[in-house]
């Protein structure tokens, strides 16, 4: 009976170490300004979608919130893995300016007509 209450806490004490190791490391936001001209990007799959879409499954990122009323990107990432600088080129590749960096010519091209400034 000893032993097998001994295997239970050691094995209990084995699961609460590992899980301890297992969280996740704490994240930063960084809220990027962007320009959005079309006026449904939450709905619209190829704007706003594709920007939340794809950059969540960018190495690091751990949650994208769209505003285009404010137009911003906010970002929670972890920076063990990423960084703002990082972030922002992602967004100029998907053809969105992403504060002071422009966005990619040729992913621009690619956008549908409405995400095209007018």
């Amino acid at each position: 009976m000893q032993k097998q209450l001994f295997i239970f806490f050691l094995a209990m004490g084995s699961l609460i170490t590992f899980s301890i190791g297992a969280l996740p490391d704490k994240s930063e936001t960084v809220v990027i300004k962007t320009a959005i001209y079309c006026s449904h990007c939450k709905e619209c799959e190829s704007c706003g979608g594709k920007i939340q879409r794809d950059l969540s499954f960018d190495k690091g990122i751990l949650q994208v919130d769209l505003d285009d009323k404010l137009m911003t990107i906010k970002v929670e990432y972890n920076p063990k893995k990423t960084n703002p600088e990082e972030i922002r080129k992602k967004i100029s590749m998907y053809g969105y300016d992403a504060d002071d960096v422009k966005a990619d010519s040729l992913a621009v091209t690619k956008l549908d007509g409405c995400c095209l400034k007018k």
